[in-house]
């Protein structure tokens, strides 16, 4: 008899239910390993080129294994262009470009989800009116915004235009509908204002969204390309996945070990913090589905 079973007798463990194999769960079992390998093979290639010599990157057959691993591709990257500092540019821009935009997406969902204003029906089809606008139809305004109030090569300028999201305003704006009326109503009575309602109640129930938001973003903003290409001229302003660009010569030629290892460099981060938080991740979208 096990210590639980003497410390609550009158429990009964759940049995495990073993599910049949049926052949429809063997072919999505199968389509789900294909799957896998198809999203795993890239990134294994490129860890792997990043640490072969230089003559084994390009050999045929294709070596899918290395016995010789090497930095040097990493000592080329690093001779070749500054990735320091496009590594410190991708932090700077991402984490504050986060954070400020997590504040406007939070605050203006708790407006959505609890403030009664005139005409808030219309303005919230406006905003999720605009996540049907492709992202590069802005592109053209903004450049000429940015540039008329002289933030080329700036950080503000690459930070400034992307600070506004309906899609984690509307992620967020359904986790706060679930979030129960009686707890703000109790709230209110006790003298708490909008902010300390936001801050102390409605924040805390919705740890996992926003968490999960932050997560999202950051991903987004840390790969982004196209606008950080635009708005920036000078190497000390460029971010990591442009720093790529400066591993190719003049001639057009390509060192794919040293690419692969700025590839390693650009993309080690994000896989390491999406290994890390993948559970609250996935849970935090699951839930919000589910809700929603």
């Amino acid at each position: 008899m096990s210590r639980a079973d003497v410390a609550a007798p009158g429990r009964t463990r759940p049995r495990r239910v073993r599910q049949k194999m049926t052949p429809g769960r063997v072919i999505m079992y199968i389509l789900l390993l294909i799957t896998l390998i198809i999203f795993l093979v890239p990134i294994y290639w490129m860890f792997l080129s990043a640490f072969k010599p230089q003559a084994d990157v390009y050999t045929w057959p294709i070596k899918w294994f290395t016995v010789h691993p090497t930095m040097s591709n990493f000592t080329e990257a690093m001779r070749a262009a500054p990735f320091l500092k496009f590594f410190w540019n991708s932090v700077v821009t991402s984490v504050v470009g986060t954070v400020v935009e997590l504040i406007f997406a939070v605050m203006c969902a708790y407006a959505f989800a609890f403030i009664k204003a005139p005409l808030k029906g219309f303005m919230f089809m406006l905003v999720l009116g605009s996540m049907m606008l492709p992202g590069h139809v802005t592109l053209l305004v903004n450049y000429i915004t940015i540039s008329q109030m002289d933030l080329l090569n700036t950080y503000s300028g690459i930070i400034l235009p992307q600070l506004a999201s309906s899609f984690i305003m509307f992620l967020l704006y359904q986790e706060m509908r679930t979030v129960p009326n009686e707890l703000i109503e109790s709230a209110r009575m006790d003298g708490a204002g909008h902010l300390t309602r936001m801050a102390r109640v409605v924040m805390p129930i919705c740890q996992p969204m926003v968490i999960t938001a932050a997560l999202i973003t950051f991903m987004g903003k840390w790969n982004s390309y196209v606008w950080p290409l635009i708005v920036t001229s000078t190497a000390d302003m460029r971010t990591l996945p442009i720093g790529l660009k400066f591993l190719q010569n003049d001639e057009g030629g390509t060192n794919w070990g040293a690419v692969m290892a700025g590839s390693v460099m650009a993309a080690a981060p994000m896989l390491i913090l999406f290994f890390i938080a993948q559970k609250k991740i996935v849970g935090g979208l699951a839930a919000g589905a589910v809700k929603g």
